[in-house]
């Protein structure tokens, strides 16, 4: 595996989200760590000795692909106009999410409260840092989309909020 190989890999995690790839071939191993919240990159390549000289096929990085939910469309477009009328609160970071400050308190907040700019919704840890979500909405808290200590990505949607 050539340099310009090593560099295309790294372009290609850095882009497809991975935190974390490790590569091991005959004669090269490869770590390529990213860190989300600082973009920096770290790889690591070692080279392994080797008796014979074995030649290295490139290895192309296969993504996994879930397809979706097979749903009609009728259900779809009906809870599109339901939904259209609210405000999608969305995770700002990835990591767990946590509906409470701790197990033994209650909720920061359940379906049907009302909130207003800067609350505090949730708690999402990443990377060992306890990350507290604020609303940048007022409102009515119509629908939880996610459970307590669950994983969330980037940008997906957590609660669904009536501004009126």
């Amino acid at each position: 595996m050539d340099l310009k190989e090593i560099q295309n890999l790294i372009k290609f995690v850095a882009k497809s989200g991975a935190s974390e790839v490790k590569l091991e071939m005959d004669d090269v191993k490869i770590t390529i760590k990213t860190a989300s919240d600082e973009s920096k990159e770290t790889t690591i390549v070692q080279q392994i000795p080797v008796g014979s000289a074995v030649p290295s096929h490139p290895v192309a990085p296969v993504a996994a692909v879930t397809p979706p939910a097979a749903t009609s469309p009728v259900a779809t477009e009906a809870a599109a106009e339901d939904d259209s009328k609210y405000i999608t609160i969305k995770s700002p970071i990835i990591g767990t999410l946590y509906r409470k400050p701790s197990p033994d308190k209650p909720t920061f907040v359940e379906v049907g409260d009302t909130i207003k700019e800067g609350d505090v919704l949730c708690i999402i840890e990443a990377m060992k840092l306890f990350n507290e979500i604020e609303s940048e909405v007022s409102g009515k808290v119509v629908k939880v989309l996610v459970d307590d200590a669950s994983p969330v990505e980037f940008d997906q949607p957590l609660f669904l909020v009536d501004p009126s």
